[in-house]
C-alpha cells in the first residue's frame, strides 16, 4: 500500500510546482505527502535515496523547483553542487560552465565573456559563474542539460532561475516544517583546486554559511562531498559536519595529479586507503562501477569487495548516480535503444540494495524510493 501512495505522491508532485518553485496544490495535497513521509518511517537506519540535484528526471537539474519535486517526492536530502560567484557567493550548478545549463548564450550583454579555461586537466570554453555576481547570474534562466534524454524537461526551460545555496537551504528548512520532517543537504564542493588556484577557494564560504546555518555540528542535516581529497581533509578540522568522500571508477584526485601523488581513486578504495578516508570522513561515495562492474558487453557483473571494505573500515557507502534512461542502464536492462525511454531500473536498484549499499544518488527520487520499498518489503 505504501508503495502504491509513493507513486501517487510522485504524480502529484509533478502539478505542485509554479514557475518560482513553490506549492500551488492543495492543502489535502500537502497533507497527504506529510503523511506519507511520516508513515515510511524512513531513517538513517534504511538505506538513504539522494535527489541528485534535486529531481532532474522531471525538472531541469539544481533549481529550485527539482529541489523541491524531489522532498515532495518523499526523500529527505538532496544533493546540491556548489561554484562560487565573482562577488564570493555560492551557486548551484554542476559545474562552473554555464553555457550547457543556461540561456547565458542569448544574452548580447555577457557574449565578451565567454573564454577557454583548463577545467582540472580539460580545456573547456563557456562561460564560468566565478565572472558573474550573483546578481548577473539572476538574470539568467535555467535549461535541460541532456535534452536528448530528457525532451520533456525542455517544457521548463527558462522558467527557474539560478539558485544560491543560502536559497535552497532556505527552500529546504520551509518544506522540513511543511513536510513535518528533517530534511537535508549533501553539498559537492567541486573543482576545489582550480578555484583555489585563481583565488576564489569555495571552503571558507561553505564553511561560513554552513556555521551561519546552525550546521556545523555532527548530527547536522548536512553531508559535504568532494572528489578531492586534502579540501576534506583540511574540512575535517574546521567544521563537525559530516563528509563524504567521492571517488570515480577511472582517474585520480584533481588535487593528487596538482601535486604530483602518484594515487589513483583506485587506490583510495583499497582496505588501506578506506581506513585513511575513514580518519576523516564517515561516508564513501563511489561511482557504481566500483561496486558492480559492467563485462565487455555492458552487463552487471558480481559485486566486489568494496562495500565489506569500506564496512568493516567504518563508512558508509552511497554510490552514484541511478537513472532511469536507457543510455544509462547495463546494456541487458534497456528496453530499447531509444535515449529518453525507461528500461529496468529497478533490476539495478534492486542488485545494489542486495550488494549492501547504504543508499543511493538517484535522478528520480521516486522511482528509487519505489526501489527502496520493495527490497524492505514496506
Amino acid at each position: 500500500m505504501k508503495r502504491k501512495r509513493v507513486g501517487v505522491l510522485a504524480l502529484a508532485g509533478l502539478a505542485l510546482l509554479s514557475v518560482t518553485g513553490f506549492a500551488i496544490g492543495s492543502a489535502n495535497a500537502a497533507e497527504s505527502g506529510s503523511a506519507d513521509a511520516a508513515a515510511h518511517g524512513r531513517g538513517h537506519h534504511d538505506p538513504v535515496i539522494i535527489g541528485h540535484r534535486g529531481a532532474p528526471g522531471y525538472r531541469p537539474e539544481h533549481t529550485l523547483a527539482s529541489y523541491e519535486l524531489a522532498y515532495r517526492m518523499g526523500v529527505d536530502w538532496v544533493d546540491v553542487d556548489l561554484v562560487p560567484t565573482k562577488d564570493g557567493q555560492l551557486v548551484a550548478r554542476h559545474e562552473p560552465e554555464i553555457g550547457g545549463t543556461t540561456d547565458v548564450a542569448k544574452h548580447p550583454e555577457f557574449a565578451n565573456r565567454k573564454k577557454t579555461v583548463v577545467l582540472d586537466g580539460v580545456t573547456t570554453t563557456g562561460w564560468f559563474t566565478q565572472d558573474f555576481t550573483l546578481a548577473e547570474l539572476k538574470t539568467l534562466r535555467a535549461v535541460e542539460r541532456i535534452p536528448q534524454n530528457r525532451p520533456h524537461n525542455t517544457l521548463y526551460n527558462g522558467r527557474y532561475q539560478i539558485a544560491s545555496y543560502q536559497e535552497v537551504l532556505d527552500l529546504t528548512r520551509r518544506l522540513g516544517k511543511e513536510l513535518h520532517r528533517t530534511l537535508g543537504t549533501y553539498p559537492e564542493v567541486k573543482h576545489s583546486t582550480f578555484f583555489q588556484d585563481i583565488g576564489n577557494p569555495t571552503e571558507p564560504k561553505l564553511v561560513a554559511i554552513l556555521k551561519r546555518n546552525g550546521l556545523d555540528r555532527p548530527d547536522a542535516p548536512a553531508i559535504i562531498q568532494s572528489f578531492e581529497v586534502s579540501n576534506l581533509i583540511a574540512l575535517h578540522k574546521q567544521v563537525r559536519t559530516p563528509l563524504l568522500q567521492l571517488t570515480s571508477a577511472t582517474g585520480a584526485p584533481a588535487d593528487f595529479v596538482a601535486k604530483g601523488d602518484p594515487r589513483t581513486y583506485k587506490d583510495l578504495v583499497t582496505p588501506q586507503g578506506l581506513r585513511d578516508i575513514a580518519k576523516y570522513a564517515k561516508y564513501l561515495g563511489p561511482e557504481k562501477a566500483q561496486i558492480i562492474p559492467l563485462d565487455a558487453a555492458g552487463n552487471l557483473t558480481r559485486p566486489t569487495a568494496l562495500v565489506a571494505d569500506a564496512h568493516k573500515a567504518g563508512l558508509k557507502v552511497q554510490p552514484y548516480t541511478f537513472r532511469n534512461e536507457n543510455p544509462f542502464l547495463p546494456a541487458n536492462l534497456r528496453s530499447s535503444a531509444e535515449p529518453d525511454a525507461y528500461g529496468d531500473v529497478f533490476t539495478e536498484e534492486a542488485a545494489f540494495f542486495r550488494a549492501g549499499v547504504d543508499g543511493f544518488f538517484a535522478d528520480q527520487p521516486d522511482t528509487a524510493l519505489e526501489a527502496l520499498h520493495a527490497f524492505l518489503g514496506r
